[in-house]
């Protein structure tokens, strides 16, 4: 027998017919033997996997636990070369059974019939059994039978190599029948590297057996490596030796990446060939477009493809680094860029899509990416420094923001990219440490150096638009907010929801409340659902809702958005000194309209630590100013701060100054007159008030109700 699993060892009993018997130390799998047992007569049982996977250890295990009586045949080319020769061992075979009894046949190396004449034999041989009879068939590749046609007739069994696979407690269970004994990380490095290949998993004990850990194997390994090439590839032509060989270098393997990485056609056809004899490809989608190889096997061919063609992979890597960027595709055109040696093209790719992954919320995607450099690398390769300074914008660390421009800066060549430049002025205007005009200045010219589907260009237009806004010119800044969002829509929602939640600012400074409403709604659902609520550069458009919210009397959602803006704010380091400030004055605008005093007046103190560093800020001054006065009122109205009032009580407070009834305002709140009435004297007791017209005075100077 020529496939026999090297774990459960299986020595021929009788050569001629082909029945092997098993060895000591077989590891039961009976999960696979059930399968088995279960097919009916007149079914046709097919194991079809490549050499190792344990098919003819697993019939033996079937024939141990079945009543009925086994007739093995071996087939070889001698079989293949003369059909007749197959008919008579055949019949030679089933002269012996008892007549009239179910019986199983099993057809073992059934991928040794190739010729057409054999299989058509072999077709007619298994169509003429008796009615009771089953057939198994263990084939490295297709089986020469009318699969199709038995499949749609519910009287065939598969079993492929992914069922074929040993599970982990099965894999578990071989590993225990050695003295090593291999913790739980050792068994799943173990279960990785094989995949379940029964054969694989022998190999890799044998090569432990000299005190080497899991980790240290790989399929270039002697002992994979000489098994894979005999047992294997040996049988492949040397056409698809080669492209195998040269496809190692792909991840995902289909017939338009093989086409244009190996820089040849007809790609698809011989992975369909390959695949139908089962030589270690992992079909990745059920149409046969995609798919992988073995782990082991990609390894050894790698090796061979170094040792073969030395020189050869860099220009295949660098290929599929193209085709991983058309694909968009990052993590694999980066990888295949350092593949081939070429750094500065893995840097311009990284670089190329930080901004975008930024923005969408995605920062994992550029740590990874960068984490395949050093720190030294990253600061004297300008668009690596970008990228880590773009990556640091995200998560509020101005310093860090600063460090890395400035190691870009100091990179960057003189001859470099106008784009480089673009995004050097595009990070000194976030930054905003010079003041306010600098901002616009700044953010003018990325503007010209950047492209103009570059998301840096939508991050100038955000910054030059709140700069204009709160320098008093708002007509500019509106125009520079709303070209922002509309260039960021798509490609960058981070910065969408901040121009909006920016233009939601100056619609609450018109008193404009529908569409502060809407602005910040469609801000926050930016938010949720790119799941970039924990990013601290989005407090802004928090605290903007918090605002709004708290104007409609939505308490609890306002509160939640305060306590989100709070959170985030408390990680922002060095940032931009107006977003810094006018993030405060929002808070400190919804904790007042929430009816929290003391704590919009500690934020609106706590904001003046940072407006002072924005002395240019007309507006920011004003909004102080203006809020300085209310709260002044607010705390001379009562004697001690009102107590928070509750999201049921701020929606009755708004009803409070109109001409309804409680009966009236009950119908509008779907609650009843009574619940109104109880929620009215919480609020005349929370004011320090006796009366409805006295608790509406007393919020409009608290600022929770408009003054009109």
């Amino acid at each position: 027998m020529t496939d026999t699993s090297l774990i459960d060892v299986v020595t021929p009993a009788d050569p001629w017919a082909g029945r092997p018997s098993l060895s000591r130390g077989v590891v039961p799998r009976p999960r696979l033997v059930a399968a088995l047992a279960a097919t009916g007569p007149g079914c046709v049982a097919v194991l079809a996997a490549p050499a190792g996977y344990g098919k003819t250890t697993l019939l033996c295990q079937w024939e141990a636990a079945d009543a009925r009586p086994f007739a093995w045949l071996g087939l070889d080319s001698r079989d293949d070369e003369d059909p007749a020769r197959l008919a008579e061992r055949l019949a030679a075979l089933l002269g012996g059974l008892p007549a009239d009894e179910p019986f199983v046949l099993v057809l073992d190396d059934a991928h040794a019939l190739g010729s057409t004449p054999a299989r058509l034999a072999l077709r007619q041989i298994v169509a003429e059994l008796p009615a009771g009879a089953v057939v198994a068939i263990a084939t490295r590749g297709e089986a020469p039978l009318p699969l199709a046609r038995l499949r749609a007739q519910q009287r065939l069994v598969e079993l492929g190599a992914g069922r074929l696979a040993m599970t982990r407690e099965e894999t578990a269970g071989v590993l225990g029948l050695g003295d090593r004994r291999f913790p739980a990380d050792e068994l799943d490095t173990l279960m990785r590297l094989t995949e379940g290949w029964p054969g694989g998993l022998s190999l890799a004990l044998i090569a432990l057996a000299d005190g080497r850990v899991p980790a240290q194997l790989s399929g270039a390994d002697p002992y994979f490596a000489d098994y894979l090439h005999d047992e294997i590839l040996s049988a492949l032509t040397p056409a698809e030796r080669v492209f195998l060989r040269r496809s190692s270098v792909l991840e995902t393997l289909s017939g338009p990446a093989c086409d244009i990485v190996l820089e040849r056609t007809g790609s698809a056809a011989v992975l369909a060939r390959l695949a139908r004899t089962n030589v270690l490809l992992v079909p990745l989608d059920r149409r046969g477009e995609r798919y992988r190889l073995h782990a082991l096997l990609g390894d050894a061919l790698a090796e061979e493809l170094a040792r073969v063609e030395p020189g050869r992979a860099d220009g295949l890597h660098r290929r599929a680094s193209d085709w991983c960027r058309r694909a968009e595709d990052v993590d694999g055109a980066v990888r295949h860029a350092l593949a081939a040696h070429d750094d500065r093209h893995a840097a311009g790719l990284i670089w190329a899509s930080a901004a975008s992954a930024v923005a969408h919320g995605d920062a994992g995607a550029v740590e990874r990416r960068l984490a395949r450099f050093s720190e030294r690398r990253i600061a004297t390769t300008p668009e690596l420094a970008l990228a880590a300074a773009t990556l640091q914008l995200l998560a509020g660390r101005g310093d860090l923001v600063s460090h890395w421009a400035s190691a870009a800066a100091v990179a960057a060549p003189a001859d470099a990219p106008p784009a480089v430049f673009g995004c050097l002025a595009a990070l000194g205007a976030a930054l905003g440490h010079d003041g306010l005009p600098r901002v616009i200045e700044d953010a003018a010219r990325g503007l010209a150096q950047l492209p103009g589907d570059d998301v840096s260009a939508a991050l100038c237009q955000l910054v030059a638009g709140a700069a204009h806004h709160l320098l008093g010119d708002r007509e500019a800044g509106t125009a520079a907010l709303t070209a922002g969002a509309r260039r960021a829509a798509v490609a960058a929602p981070a910065l969408h929801a901040l121009c909006l939640a920016q233009l939601g600012v100056l619609a609450v400074e018109r008193e404009d409340w529908a569409e502060a409403s809407e602005l910040v709604t469609r801000a926050r659902a930016q938010i949720d659902r790119h799941h970039l609520e924990h990013a601290p550069v989005t407090a802004l458009v928090f605290a903007a809702a918090a605002v709004v919210r708290a104007h409609e009397g939505r308490g609890e959602e306002a509160r939640a958005d305060l306590a989100a803006a709070t959170r985030l704010q408390a990680r922002l380091v060095d940032f931009a000194p107006w977003y810094d400030a006018e993030l405060r004055i929002l808070c400190g605008w919804a904790s007042w309209r929430l009816c929290d005093v003391p704590d919009a007046l500690a934020r609106l103190l706590d904001a003046e630590r940072f407006a002072r560093r924005v002395p240019d800020a007309t507006v920011l001054a004003a909004w102080q100013e203006q809020t300085r006065g209310q709260l002044a009122t607010a705390t001379a109205t009562t004697a001690a701060p009102p107590a928070s009032l509750t999201a049921a009580e701020l929606r009755i407070l708004r009803y409070l100054p109109t001409h309804l009834s409680f009966r009236e305002i009950a119908e509008r709140t779907f609650v009843s007159a009574n619940t109104v009435k109880t929620q009215a004297n919480a609020v005349y007791r929370k004011l320090d008030v006796s009366s409805r017209s006295e608790a509406v005075t007393c919020a409009r100077a608290l600022g929770v109700l408009d003054p009109s």
